[in-house]
């Protein structure tokens, strides 16, 4: 009896987990673009002051939709990671600054330590400013989760994912879709990564 239940719930699980992970895919090529408050770029790394290459991606596809008037302001994201001389946010906000963005364009969350982090702060930035709607700009594999986030915040959001800069293998695209599927599912438990 104990193992029939085990069984059935590791199928649930496993179903649920598939779903998902199908769901993510989907999302992460469609773009959403469209008129909104503020344009939010997901961090990620940077060395040394300097933007990782998926991060300078993202940043210079913020800078194409603001610089197509789809927003009047860009909120970078993300905390010092492994750096202790500069995070994430504030070198987005220098890279986007030396390509022409006015510094009052640029809202920056420079504490975020996690996605989720990193949209709670995100979050109370928009709200202090009046903003309701965002379009968000990362990876095509995050933006499903990163949606679900702010949405569960009562924000309307509409995803752009940055383009690709290399085509990734079928095997690493469904890991990161199912290791996405993953973060989301403890989300929703309770549980922010």
């Amino acid at each position: 009896m104990l193992l029939a239940a085990a069984l059935t719930v590791a199928g649930i699980g496993a179903f649920w987990l598939q779903r998902t992970a199908a769901s993510i895919r989907r999302q992460s090529t469609i773009d959403e673009a469209k008129p909104a408050d503020v344009i939010i770029v997901l961090g990620a790394a940077a060395y040394r002051g300097r933007p990782s290459p998926v991060l300078e991606a993202r940043l210079n596809h913020a800078l194409f939709l603001y610089l197509q008037k789809l927003a009047p302001k860009i909120l970078t994201t993300g905390g010092a990671g492994g750096d202790p001389n500069f995070t994430e946010g504030e070198v987005g906000r220098t890279y986007l600054s030396r390509r022409g963005v006015p510094a009052e364009d640029i809202l920056v969350e420079p504490e975020g330590e996690s996605t989720v982090h990193s949209l709670a702060a995100a979050s109370e930035i928009m709200r202090k400013f009046g903003m309701r709607t965002c379009i968000v700009v990362s990876d095509g594999y995050h933006i499903f989760r990163v949606k679900r986030v702010l949405e569960s915040r009562g924000y309307q959001v509409y995803g752009s994912p940055r383009p690709e800069q290399i085509k990734l293998d079928e095997t690493r695209r469904d890991w990161l879709h199912y290791r996405q599927a993953v973060a989301y599912g403890l989300w929703r438990v309770g549980i922010n990564i």
